[in-house]
């Protein structure tokens, strides 16, 4: 499984240049963590694009699911990244793992891989949101689920 994940609410670049998850963002990225370990889920590895904000969330996502306890920073996922290079890396995965990013880049990253068409997006992600891709029999990748932290309340 694939989990893409946008990292939470982030404090205003006037607030704070460094750009940490607020206090909301923080206490919803760690409803959905928690929702996600009472569900079962368990990571090999959360991959985050080292910002602040993608660094802290990833760190909730990893205490809560991630069995490894493996946090690593990788390249080429900021905001307004090409998005091929991670696709394929992402398409040479095989264990669970989340990628926690940004926008548009995790949106478009989830259109390449569903439709090879990043341009057309098929998801709508707010902060916190985590959308699971899985593979068909096809080996082609679906969606499983999309949850957004609103809904866990």
């Amino acid at each position: 499984m694939l989990y893409l994940a946008q990292h939470g609410e982030a404090l205003a670049k006037e607030i704070d240049p460094d750009r940490p998850l607020s206090n909301r963002g923080a206490a919803a990225v760690t409803r959905m963590a928690g929702f996600l370990a009472n569900a079962g889920i368990g990571l090999d590895c959360v991959l985050h694009s080292g910002k602040t904000g993608a660094m802290q969330t990833a760190e909730i996502f990893a205490k809560s699911i991630c069995e490894t306890g493996v946090i690593e920073t990788i390249s080429g996922i900021n905001p307004n990244d090409p998005v091929d290079e991670c696709a394929a890396f992402v398409e040479r995965l095989n264990s669970p793992t989340m990628i926690v990013g940004h926008l548009p880049f995790m949106a478009k990253l989830v259109s390449r891989l569903l439709i090879d068409n990043e341009d057309t997006l098929l998801v709508e992600y707010q902060p916190g949101s985590v959308v699971c891709l899985g593979r068909d029999d096809g080996d082609h990748w679906v969606i499983h689920w999309m949850l957004r932290p609103e809904l866990l309340i």
